[in-house]
C-alpha cells in the first residue's frame, strides 16, 4: 500500500510552496532512490498544468566524475544545465542518497575544484530566485542511508521526516500558513535593527545586520522549514565560534569546527576531524572565508541532529551560519562558489540585538 504521506508532501510542494501554474516549466532534480516522491510530484505538476522535466541522478555518478575525470571534465558544465537553471520557471530539488559517505575519500582538491566550477550555476539560480524569476523548493526523501546517519530505523526516520514536513498532516498548508504569521512578527521586530551579539559556550560573535532583510522561512522554499535568516554585513563578523554539531559538505563530515573572525573574514580555523578538507574548502575562492547567511532555527519539532542539513539547520534552539554565497533577497553581497551551513546549539546561550535581549536558552524573548 502506498504511503499517503508521500502524496500529501508532493501536493504541499507543488501547490503551496511553488504554486505551479499552467505552462510553468518545472525542473525536477533528484536521485533515483526517491522514485516514489518523484512520481507523485511529476503527477501533481501535470495536474497543475505545468511541464515537468526530470533530471535524475544515479548512484555513484558524481563520485565517478571527481575520481576519474581530468580537470576539463570536472569543470565542464553542459549547455542544457545552463538552459535549465537559466530559463525554467521552477526548480524542485529532492535530496536522497543510498550512500552518504560515497565521496568521503575523494581528494579534497578535486572536491574543491568541482564546487568552484559550479559557482556560476549557483549564482544563476540564487539571482533568479531573488528577482522572483525562479521559484524553487527543496525537500528530502527518507532513505536507509539517511536513517542510518540519524541512528534510526527506516520506519522511525520516515515518521521523523513526514512529521517535520507536515506537523499537521490533516491540514499541512494551514499549519504552515499559521507558522508564517507567527514568525512574521519576529521578522517585523528585527526591521531597522543594526547589531547582533551572540554568546554561548566557546562562542562570542558580533555582526552587523544594518540595512539587511530577515527572511521568513515558512515552507515556501524548504520543506520542512523553520528559520529566519539574513545576510550579515560582509566585513562585520568579529569574534569566535565553536560549532556544536558535525558539519557536512559534499558528503564529507567535519567535526569540532572552530572559527575566528576579524573584519568579517575567517582568519583562523580548526577541526578535530577532516581539518584538511575544511581548510581547502575555505580557500575555494575570495568569498569562501566570509559569511553569506546568519539564521536562527525555529522548528520545535526538530530537536535531534540527523546529519541532514535540511533538517538540522532548523533545529529549534540553534543558530547557523553559512560560509560563502549569500542570498541576494536578504541584502547579502557575499559571493562564492560555496554555501556551507554550520550549526551551533543555543539552548544555553543568548542573542542580543541592539543591546536588547532577543533570545535566551533557545527561546525568543520578544513577542513573535
Amino acid at each position: 500500500m502506498a504511503d499517503q504521506r508521500i502524496e500529501k508532501l508532493a501536493d504541499l510542494m507543488v501547490n503551496y510552496s511553488l504554486g505551479i501554474k499552467p505552462n510553468d516549466k518545472v525542473l525536477i532534480r533528484a536521485h533515483t532512490v526517491a522514485e516514489p516522491l518523484i512520481k507523485e510530484i511529476n503527477k501533481k505538476v501535470l495536474k497543475a498544468g505545468g511541464h515537468p522535466f526530470l533530471l535524475l541522478e544515479f548512484p555513484g555518478i558524481e563520485g565517478d566524475l571527481v575520481r576519474y575525470g581530468n580537470d576539463d571534465q570536472i569543470e565542464y558544465i553542459h549547455e542544457p544545465m545552463k538552459v535549465l537553471y537559466g530559463t525554467y520557471d521552477c526548480l524542485i530539488r529532492i535530496l536522497a542518497d543510498d550512500n552518504t559517505r560515497a565521496l568521503a575519500n575523494v581528494d579534497s582538491d578535486k572536491m574543491t575544484q568541482f564546487a568552484k566550477s559550479r559557482g556560476p550555476l549557483m549564482k544563476t539560480y540564487m539571482d533568479r530566485a531573488a528577482s522572483g524569476d525562479l521559484r524553487w523548493v527543496l525537500t528530502a526523501f527518507p532513505t536507509k542511508a539517511f536513517a542510518q546517519d540519524a541512528d534510526m530505523s527506516l520506519e522511525e526516520y520516515e515518521d521523523f521526516v513526514y512529521g517535520a514536513c507536515m506537523p499537521d498532516q490533516n491540514d499541512p498548508v494551514g499549519y504552515w500558513k499559521r507558522f508564517s504569521e507567527k514568525q512574521s512578527r519576529l521578522v517585523n521586530w528585527l526591521k531597522g535593527k543594526k547589531n547582533v551579539h551572540l554568546i554561548s559556550k566557546d562562542t562570542d560573535l558580533r555582526l552587523s545586520i544594518e540595512g539587511r532583510t530577515f527572511i521568513n522561512c515558512d515552507a515556501r522554499v524548504n520543506v520542512p522549514d523553520g528559520e529566519i535568516f539574513t545576510g550579515p554585513v560582509e566585513d562585520s563578523m568579529e569574534g569566535h565560534v565553536s560549532f556544536s554539531y558535525p558539519t557536512i559538505y559534499s558528503t564529507r563530515e567535519v567535526n569540532g569546527v572552530q572559527l575566528d573572525f576579524k573584519k568579517g573574514k575567517v582568519v583562523k580555523a580548526s577541526a578535530s576531524k577532516n581539518e584538511d578538507f575544511l581548510l581547502k574548502t575555505l580557500d575555494t575562492d575570495e568569498g569562501s572565508r566570509y559569511v553569506g547567511e546568519f539564521a536562527i532555527g525555529t522548528n520545535e519539532g526538530i530537536q535531534k541532529f540527523t546529519g541532514q542539513i535540511l533538517f538540522d539547520e532548523k533545529i529549534g534552539g540553534s543558530f547557523h551560519m553559512a560560509l560563502g554565497k549569500g542570498y541576494p533577497e536578504s541584502g547579502s553581497k557575499a559571493n562564492s562558489a560555496i554555501h556551507w551551513d554550520m550549526i551551533c546549539d543555543m539552548r544555553d546561550g543568548q542573542i542580543w540585538v541592539d543591546d536588547m535581549l532577543f533570545y535566551e536558552n533557545g527561546k525568543f524573548m520578544v513577542e513573535g
